[in-house]
């Protein structure tokens, strides 16, 4: 699952939760981006701070929060994907997002190059779940949908299953309003004391 987590919070952690236990998972990463190509550089927090927060909410110990694409030198999701499945060749990986990121999927550099790759499984949103239907990916990806997304490892690919499991309104966005300084808040309380 790859996000900005500017910050992490609980819904990304329910969100997790739920995937873990519905497609039966034996980890999941949280891959922290640098920088989404489709959003403004502009009130990003920096990317400790926001690997920080992802490791303060995640609390489980198969969510693992993750800056592994400052590693591999990638940024758009496809080429993540693609780095990961090379270094992990017996690893089956599958990519979870939320319906609000099918809404945009078409926008994401080689969409339809993530769905021959890799499942894709979209958890709902509240805003989203019912728009995420009409999605101009969905145009292309409507014909590969799954109905049991626990079945993902069995998949032909492309492929894709959408889950409801009861819409959490939590946002970063309205983190971010509430408490605009929770970046430097949170790197001030991990700085050594002298």
């Amino acid at each position: 699952m790859g996000g900005s987590f500017n910050p992490a919070h609980g819904g990304h952690r329910r969100m997790s939760l739920e995937a873990m236990r519905r497609l039966g998972l034996d980890e999941l990463w949280w891959l922290v981006s640098p920088q989404n190509p489709l959003k403004p550089a502009a009130g990003m927090a920096p990317l400790q701070a926001r690997l920080k927060s992802a490791e303060k909410v995640a609390r489980h110990p198969r969510i693992r929060p993750m800056a592994i694409e400052s590693e591999l030198g990638t940024q758009r999701t496809v080429d993540t994907l693609e780095a990961l499945c090379k270094r992990y060749p017996h690893v089956r990986f599958l990519w979870l997002m939320g319906s609000d990121n099918l809404a945009q999927f078409h926008r994401w550099a080689r969409w339809r190059d993530i769905a021959r790759l890799v499942p894709i499984v979209v958890m709902a949103r509240p805003l989203y779940a019912g728009k995420s239907q009409l999605a101009p990916a969905m145009g292309w990806l409507r014909r590969y949908r799954r109905k049991n997304p626990a079945g993902w490892r069995n998949w032909a690919l492309p492929a894709i299953s959408l889950v409801h499991f009861g819409l959490d309104t939590r946002s970063a966005t309205a983190i971010r309003r509430t408490d605009p300084d929770w970046a430097d808040a949170l790197l001030k309380t991990q700085e050594p004391q002298d």
